[in-house]
């Protein structure tokens, strides 16, 4: 595909997201109205997704020195983008019912949007901290957003401490390399590590910070200390955001960075990422086992996610990248929908977290639970779900490039964890006794109702028919 010259719509999409964070801006210092800047956030976000679809979908370009749009970029753009917007559709009934301001909360939410963005499509490190940069700064005040909840500000904090020590790591690194290289291009870099036999002690030390960097922003073991504690603390809504497009347009970026350097033939580096991603998978699940608190419990399990998914990133090729984009769609709609749930059942003096707020539930809310139920199961991985078909992509992936360890703690560890999602569906179906029976009484919101319910058919309908998601994902990696 011919790679055609910088002109203004090959930047579109990210102007379409600065361009709606200025509008909302300037909206509220004219007048606050929740609606209004929920409706410019929703609708911008929608844009970029047609944007992608009828445009960009078989556009190929660079944008010199700094980004590179093809296929795999441009699908998993359009899939962080729709998830930014069930994200914005379940947050507006979620901050409505709250007393502090609301409408500040979407200019973080299209700006957090765009850098993770720009993370997908990097290819310097320029562009690379540009994004990592827009997309923590956008999240610290995202997680602390409900000022008056202590738990809030704590997650906050915690979260803005941790991420300036990862971006210190990576940002060293990343000088240590270029100290060495010359270049802080991704094909520069590639082209260094060819011409040489064996690499440099400072070069090694310098990939070795960027790891660490990239471990924090992923939190994988052992870099996952703030998980927990930020996933409890922070509003439901930015819960689902770092769970899935935070942490979606990191992994995307690890796998640009890790082809493009070769980093398959460094037996060093792949070392690393398979003990990190072993221990992520049986940790996680092992300590989410232990939790009482629903949230807490969704934290340890998508530490457990991520080593999941480095083992296709672990695997490589065509057939690796196709696993990533799988499975990534998967646990995007699992996380969102879960995430979901616990938005819709929380009141404005606390978010539904602990496990006997759901004893009951399907006696009460059958829907609701139902569609707890489907997120749990497809986290878990069982068949006729998303989750299913895509835990099958990873093995097929991992037994293609022999990687037989990574496997065999992936299926071990995913049977520690069917414990943990089946310990809280029984509580949905425990029928409810005395006051402990779930305390909290959910606010129906229609457009809240609508987007759990879309998620679920996909997610159902990726689990029964995934062919035709597939076929496209081969289209866009072409």
């Amino acid at each position: 595909m011919e790679i055609s010259n910088i002109n203004i719509i090959d930047v579109l999409p990210g102007m379409f997201l600065v361009s709606a964070s200025l509008i909302a801006m300037i909206s509220i210092s004219i007048r606050r109205n929740h609606k209004l800047i929920f409706g410019v956030t929703s609708i911008s976000l929608l844009g970029v997704f047609v944007y992608l679809i009828i445009y960009a979908s078989n556009h190929k370009f660079n944008v010199e020195p700094l980004f590179v749009i093809d296929g795999f970029g441009t699908f998993i753009t359009g899939l962080i983008v729709m998830s930014a917007l069930a994200v914005s559709l379940l947050s507006y009934a979620y901050f409505e019912q709250r007393e502090e301001r609301k409408e500040e909360y979407y200019i973080l939410l299209l700006l957090a949007t765009l850098g993770s963005a720009m993370l997908v499509i990097s290819k310097h490190f320029v562009s690379l901290f540009l994004g990592l940069e827009i997309l923590s700064i956008s999240l610290y005040s995202m997680v602390a957003y409900l000022r008056k909840r202590p738990r809030s500000d704590e997650a906050g904090l915690k979260y803005l401490i941790m991420a300036a020590f990862s971006s210190a790591f990576l940002l060293f690194g990343m000088a240590l390399v270029y100290d060495v290289t010359g270049t802080m291009d991704f094909n520069g870099l590639s082209q260094y590590m060819v011409s040489i036999d064996q690499l440099p002690v400072v070069m090694l030390t310098g990939l070795g910070l960027m790891i660490v960097g990239v471990g924090f922003k992923l939190g994988v073991v052992p870099f996952h200390m703030w998980t927990p504690d930020v996933y409890e603390g922070a509003p439901a809504p930015v819960t689902a955001f770092i769970a899935t497009i935070s942490k979606g347009g990191m992994i995307v970026l690890l796998v640009r960075f890790f082809t493009a350097v070769n980093g398959f033939h460094y037996p060093v580096l792949v070392l690393s990422f398979t003990v990190i991603a072993m221990a992520s998978m049986l940790i996680g699940n092992l300590l989410a086992i232990r939790q009482d608190n629903v949230k807490r419990i969704l934290a340890y399990s998508s530490i457990a996610h991520m080593g999941y998914i480095l083992v296709a990133f672990l695997a490589g090729g065509e057939l690796g990248k196709e696993a990533v984009s799988f499975y990534m769609v998967a646990y995007f709609l699992t996380n969102i929908g879960a995430f979901g749930v616990i938005a819709i059942l929380s009141d404005q003096d606390r978010d539904a977290e602990r496990i006997e707020d759901y004893q009951g539930l399907f006696w009460k809310h059958p829907k609701i639970a139902t569609v707890f139920t489907a997120m749990l199961l497809s986290l878990a991985g069982i068949p006729l779900t998303a989750g299913f078909v895509g835990k099958f992509y990873l093995i097929a992936s991992g037994a293609k490039s022999q990687l037989w360890w990574l496997i065999i703690v992936l299926a071990a560890s995913s049977v520690i964890g069917l414990y943990y999602y089946i310990k809280i569906i029984a509580v949905m179906f425990d029928k409810a006794k005395g006051s402990e029976a779930l305390s909290l009484r959910p606010r129906l919101y229609l457009i809240n109702l609508i987007t759990l319910v879309v998620l679920s058919v996909l997610m159902v309908f990726y689990g029964v028919y995934p062919q035709g998601l597939i076929e496209r994902i081969r289209e866009f990696l072409q």
